[in-house]
């Protein structure tokens, strides 16, 4: 994208100065007033008509790429939801195994405190 923008600023460097040369050009010619100032009249419209379209296009060209700017972002925000979900799905299934693994670790203490109980109970 860089390397587009410096064609851009070249190509309007290159039309600035084709106009300031042939207006200086137009300037110093060895014509008669009046078919001087028709000339440059004729070039300004002309000029005119070109930054028109250069107008046109670089309004066409940032359309474009702010579509394409939309279209990463609303891709890029797909992915994270995507991935947001995923997370959220492992994150409840550690919890869900963190609980099973405490239950059943509950109901082995449980046992081994019956077990003591009952060992310690007939001796009493």
């Amino acid at each position: 994208m860089s390397s587009e923008s410096h064609g851009w600023e070249f190509l309007a460097g290159f039309l600035l100065g084709s106009v300031v040369g042939a207006a200086v050009a137009l300037l110093l010619a060895p014509q008669a007033g009046e078919e001087t100032r028709e000339v440059i009249r004729e070039r300004g419209i002309e000029l005119k008509g070109r930054a028109a379209d250069l107008t046109e296009e670089g309004r066409r060209r940032a359309e474009e790429l702010a579509a394409e700017a939309r279209r990463r972002a609303e891709e890029a925000q797909e992915r994270s939801r995507l991935l947001l979900e995923e997370q959220k799905a492992r994150l409840q299934e550690a919890v869900e195994e963190g609980k099973e693994a405490a239950a059943q670790k509950r109901e082995e203490l449980a046992a081994r405190l019956e077990a003591e109980k009952a060992k310690r109970a007939p001796a009493a």
